[in-house]
């Protein structure tokens, strides 16, 4: 009688190449999943030592209950209205300000709705 007990047992290593297939597998899923880049940039004029302000103050602050033009209320849709009689050129500097609270989807629509009129050079200050 043959007894099996007695035979020497080599040990087998775990064989790693399905655990590795799955992984490059779940690599390869997330690279393709997740998206690089950027959607859109909002465009500001960068504020430096070169920048000069010049004109009437033009300071449209954003707080959760509405739109100030220098402190005074005013709607969104007359905003640029308003804008235009304190500018000298289009070119010249508005200073945005979203103060405590304000919903930054709501900041990007006034800034849409300046650049749509026409307004680009916006200076957004915290």
């Amino acid at each position: 009688m043959i007894r099996f007990d007695d035979a020497p047992r080599t040990r087998r290593r775990p064989n790693l190449t399905p655990m590795i297939d799955v992984v490059f597998l779940l690599l390869i899923f997330f690279m393709l999943a997740s998206r690089f880049g950027v959607d859109r940039a909002l465009p500001l004029a960068a504020a430096g030592p070169a920048s000069v302000y010049s004109g009437p103050p033009r300071l449209v602050e954003l707080t959760p209950i509405g739109l100030s033009l220098n402190g005074v209320p005013v709607a969104a849709d007359s905003l640029a209205a308003a804008l235009g009689s304190l500018m000298q050129s289009p070119d010249d500097a508005i200073i945005l300000r979203a103060r405590d609270g304000a919903d930054l989807q709501a900041l990007v629509v006034v800034m849409d709705r300046l650049g749509a009129a026409g307004l680009t050079r916006l200076v957004l200050v915290e």
